[in-house]
């Protein structure tokens, strides 16, 4: 399984980012053995429109099962949706925090809706 996290920076102490489609990084992150690769998402952070439609394509492309991520807007939520990318909001604390909250459970159920609107920032 590949899970990916919204981060600040490329490694498994940084911050969750709260943003979906703005954040800076993606670490797509082995919870079993906890082996990860950080992927940049600069190239989306400054689009006016259409970033998260793009950062979820780059999700997509790097074959992740299950996203975790403090927001996510109606149409990154649809592309995600779309390719069967399970989603999970309200993520907080470290990344290697989060992992760990999502292994055990702690972070919820998978989201059935974006729970922000688009162009938030």
């Amino acid at each position: 399984m590949k899970v990916a996290v919204t981060s600040n920076d490329k490694d498994l102490n940084a911050e969750v980012d709260p943003r979906f489609g703005r954040a800076a990084y993606f670490l797509i992150v082995d919870p079993d053995t906890m082996e990860y690769k950080a992927v940049e998402n600069t190239q989306n952070m400054g689009l006016p429109q259409g970033a998260g439609i793009q950062a979820g394509k780059t999700i997509v492309e790097n074959g992740v099962d299950v996203l975790l991520t403090g927001n996510c807007g109606p149409k990154a939520f649809k592309v995600l949706e779309q390719a069967g990318v399970k989603i999970v909001i309200n993520a907080k604390g470290s990344v290697k925090e989060v992992i760990e909250q999502f292994k055990t459970g702690e972070l919820g159920n998978y989201a059935q809706t974006p729970n922000v609107d688009g162009h938030w920032i």
